[in-house]
């Protein structure tokens, strides 16, 4: 069995448990995804894996070569390649999971995905810094500004790493030990408790513990 799926996060919504409590959770399509590759280490590649797709594309948009790969795999072409562990060995090529095929209820898992863009952004935002936070003796344009970033005649120059404005967002994020709190395998879908890393409708990776 693989060791994880790829989703579609669709939106959140919110569930109550046995003693009544309103649960916040993010709601992730996760199904089916068609093994369109399996990787073992006796294999030309050295390694034991699973290649996951999901979400299905036109063919017009699709390259030649992975034209060719899909077919070879019986499936039409996807948007989301992605490998996993591998389990065990019974998985094959064409094989189809979906979510109630690798979690559980109730356990707990790793959600990957691209956090939101923000942009160009300053160092209250990006950092957190608190600014000058007032206007008096001369600094009126300087509340939101990070300050000295350097030194004078030593070292004269600006620290690798110092904390400055640039681009935030869309990194390769992680968020850890999620609940599983319901699978609805007539939708294909996973609510997870809490939030997960990307805008509506963004790729996402569920990993098993």
């Amino acid at each position: 069995m693989s060791s994880g799926l790829i989703g579609k996060k669709i939106g959140m919504t919110s569930v109550f448990d046995d003693a009544g409590n309103n649960i916040a959770c993010t709601v992730i399509e996760a199904g089916p995804n068609l093994v369109t590759q399996v990787k073992t280490e006796d294999g030309p590649d050295g390694y034991s894996a699973v290649q996951l797709a999901f979400d299905s594309k036109p063919e017009k948009n699709t390259t030649k070569a992975m034209q060719g790969h899909f077919a070879s795999a019986g499936t039409e072409p996807k948007r989301k390649v992605t490998e996993f562990d591998r389990a065990d060995d019974a998985l094959e090529r064409g094989d189809e999971l979906h979510p109630d095929d690798v979690f559980e209820e109730g356990e707990l898992i790793d959600v990957v995905g691209i956090s939101k863009g923000k942009g160009f952004q300053g160092v209250v935002k990006r950092h957190g810094f608190s600014g000058v936070g007032m206007r008096t003796h001369g600094q009126s344009d300087q509340q939101r500004h990070p300050g000295s970033v350097g030194a004078s005649a030593d070292p004269s120059r600006v620290f690798k790493g110092t904390r400055m404005g640039g681009r935030t967002g869309t990194d390769r994020t992680m968020i850890k030990n999620l609940e599983v709190v319901r699978i609805l395998p007539d939708h294909n879908a996973v609510l997870v408790k809490g939030s997960v890393p990307g805008a509506k409708n963004s790729y996402v990776e569920l990993h098993k513990k």
